[in-house]
This record gives structure tokens, C-alpha cells and sequence, in this order.
């Protein structure tokens, strides 16, 4: 489509969190995430991103709750559903060290005609896909 520019992406995507450094250290210090931005933004706000450590992918920008509408769609965000997929090259290898350092999952593992999968649950409760895809 001409009208549009030719390189764009979805670079960042918001996740309502409690609280800003509880959300840090989990997506840190479990998932594996680098802390990529925390800006001060005046009264109480904050600018927070982490990403993938290899740096491929979208950024999640946490998002503190500021008012009850905000804190009522923490852990359910999409209603219910997996919400965000986490690809890796190794699924194996990733499952292991994610159970290791307490994330849980909501399944098996399975194997699909789209890559090995099994759903897992963030701090709060929200749902991901940790995927291999198949090449």
C-alpha cells in the first residue's frame, strides 16, 4: 500500500502491571529479559520496556495500573487467552530453565503442525505461548 511507509512494525506493546519493579524482576530475573528503558516520567509514572536479550522482537512496556478500570484487566488482558508468544530456537532448552526458575505452566508441552508449544502463565497471570516454531 503506497499510502503507508514501507518499513514499519509493531515495536512496543503495552502490559498492565500492579507494580513497576515487581514486574521488572520477574520479566529480568525469570524470563530472561533485558531492562531496556526506566524513565522517570514525574508522578509516580514511568517509561519501563524490557525485550527479549537478543534484542529480536517486540519491547513490553509495563504499564502500572493508575486507576480501578486499569487494575480490574491486569492477568486478563485479552479475556482469557494467550495474549503473547515467546519464540525461541530451542524449546527444550528454555522450558527446563523457565521451570527451574518458577514459571509455571499451564500444560505439556505438545507438538503441532506450527512448532512445539506449551502455554505458561506471567506474574499476574497473563497467558503466553513459549514456541519453537517448526522451519
Amino acid at each position: 500500500m503506497k499510502d503507508f511507509a514501507e518499513h514499519r512494525r509493531v515495536a512496543t506493546v503495552a502490559l498492565v502491571v500492579a507494580d513497576y519493579d515487581e514486574a521488572i524482576a520477574w520479566y529480568v530475573g525469570r524470563l530472561g529479559f533485558l531492562l531496556t528503558e526506566d524513565v522517570d516520567l514525574g508522578g509516580g509514572k514511568r517509561w519501563v520496556t524490557v525485550a527479549p536479550a537478543n534484542g529480536q522482537g517486540a519491547r513490553l512496556l509495563l504499564a502500572e495500573a493508575s486507576d480501578e478500570a486499569q487494575r480490574q484487566s491486569i492477568g486478563n488482558q485479552t479475556g482469557g487467552r494467550v495474549f503473547l508468544f515467546l519464540e525461541t530456537d530451542d524449546f527444550a532448552r528454555d522450558h527446563a530453565t523457565m521451570l527451574e526458575k518458577g514459571i509455571e505452566f499451564r500444560e505439556a508441552p505438545r507438538f503441532e503442525p506450527y512448532g512445539t508449544v506449551a502455554v505458561f502463565a506471567d506474574l499476574h497471570g497473563n497467558l503466553w505461548d513459549l514456541i519453537e516454531p517448526r522451519r
